[in-house]
């Protein structure tokens, strides 16, 4: 999400002035023709009034034409400004801030949403919760998120060195990127799928990047620990291969690469949804396929046949088959059709996209700084 809301605070600036309200540490990460103001993080409750006061205030001298919250946490301060200055209010649906059934939120935060002059959702599958919030179909977009486009594979030098330095040996390595969550589901892969995924192919290696998260809206865990005595257990302990959080982007070029696989077990639970997958596009961007269960906003970041295949929520024996077809498949069958997939994602395409949706008529003055606020 936060790597999302940069992205669209970029490609707005390319058409209009922005202005953001973020937590500490956003102003070092703002895109360039973007002005920060920056509140603290913690607690919850002092981001929340502490960005909806400095929203009220920016919106009450500069006098935007659109106020943007950049999920559906921040839908309150954001209809209240906007109101209050009479401009147009949005927001960013991402799934999990459309499903949450805690009270407090249902009772404040739902009805904000429902007021919105226009709601963008990340999918099909987040558009369809925003419907059941009483959202009016009139002001529903669906607007996926984008991805950057590599302009040149890393080199056989750089993959090189990327296995070594993480120990992986020269084996195929099936990747997972992502948090290590109940809603992902890694767990119960490496129970009930990795073990014959490991019968059919016994050179694989599950390369994990990612950690518990420490700050989410709601997500219950899962720990390397848990994950690794799982495995143990299902005898094939040995090989997975924990990375850690990596954010370079040259070391996460390198792991899509590197790998032949993506594998993205998203589990279907009620309440917990996935509200797209940025992580499959991504993949598909650097050539690398996805299996993965139809679930949530899962269908739309997967083409199945395309940039891989989506198999029936919950049933293991098939994404073990499923995984095993793309391994048994050429290499090049699958990169030149996960990467033609991957530039309808592009971000200059999102851009233009989530410009048409906010129904501003957004164009660049004749300064370059924006027509629109």
């Amino acid at each position: 999400m936060e790597r999302l809301n940069w992205h669209i605070a970029d490609e707005l600036s390319r058409h209009a002035e922005v202005r953001i309200v973020g937590p500490e540490g956003s102003a070092a990460q703002c895109p360039a023709r973007v002005e920060p103001t920056e509140v603290p993080l913690h607690p919850l409750w002092q981001f929340l009034t502490a960005s909806a006061w400095q929203t009220m205030r920016i919106t009450m001298a500069w006098k935007p034409d659109v106020v943007l919250a950049g999920s559906g946490l921040s839908a309150p301060a954001a209809l209240m400004a906007a109101r209050t200055a009479g401009a147009r209010a949005s927001v960013y649906l991402h799934g999990l801030d459309a499903a949450v059934r805690h009270p407090v939120y249902r009772a404040l935060w739902h009805p904000a949403i429902r007021r919105m002059d226009t709601v963008v959702a990340n999918s099909r599958a987040t558009a369809e919760l925003a419907r059941k919030l009483g959202v009016i179909e009139s002001r529903l977009h669906v607007v996926h998120p984008g991805v950057e486009i590599p302009s040149a594979p890393q080199p056989a030098h750089a993959l090189h060195a990327f296995r070594h330095r993480h120990g992986l040996g020269q084996g195929r390595l099936l990747l997972s990127i992502g948090r290590l969550t109940t809603r992902k589901g890694l767990r119960e892969f490496v129970q009930h799928a990795l073990p014959a995924i490991i019968r059919g192919a016994p050179d694989i290696t599950l390369a994990i990047i990612g950690d518990a998260p420490a700050d989410s809206l709601h997500a219950s865990l899962q720990t390397r620990e848990s994950i690794q005595a799982t495995a143990d257990a299902a005898g094939v302990g040995q090989h997975l291969h924990f990375l850690g959080i990596i954010t370079d982007p040259v070391d996460l070029a390198c792991a899509y690469e590197s790998a032949a696989l993506h594998i993205f077990p998203v589990r279907s639970l009620p309440g917990d949804p996935e509200g797209f997958g940025m992580v499959a596009i991504e993949a598909a961007a650097h050539g690398l396929p996805t299996v993965a269960f139809a679930t949530g906003g899962v269908v739309d970041a997967v083409r199945d046949g395309q940039s891989g295949h989506l198999v029936e929520p919950g049933n293991y024996p098939a994404l073990a088959a499923a995984t095993l077809q793309v391994l048994d498949s050429p290499t090049d069958q699958w990169q030149t059709k996960t990467t033609l997939l991957s530039r309808e994602f592009a971000w200059p395409v999102f851009g233009q996209k989530l410009n048409a949706a906010l129904g501003t008529g957004l164009r660049p003055s004749p300064d370059g700084r924006g027509g629109s606020r």
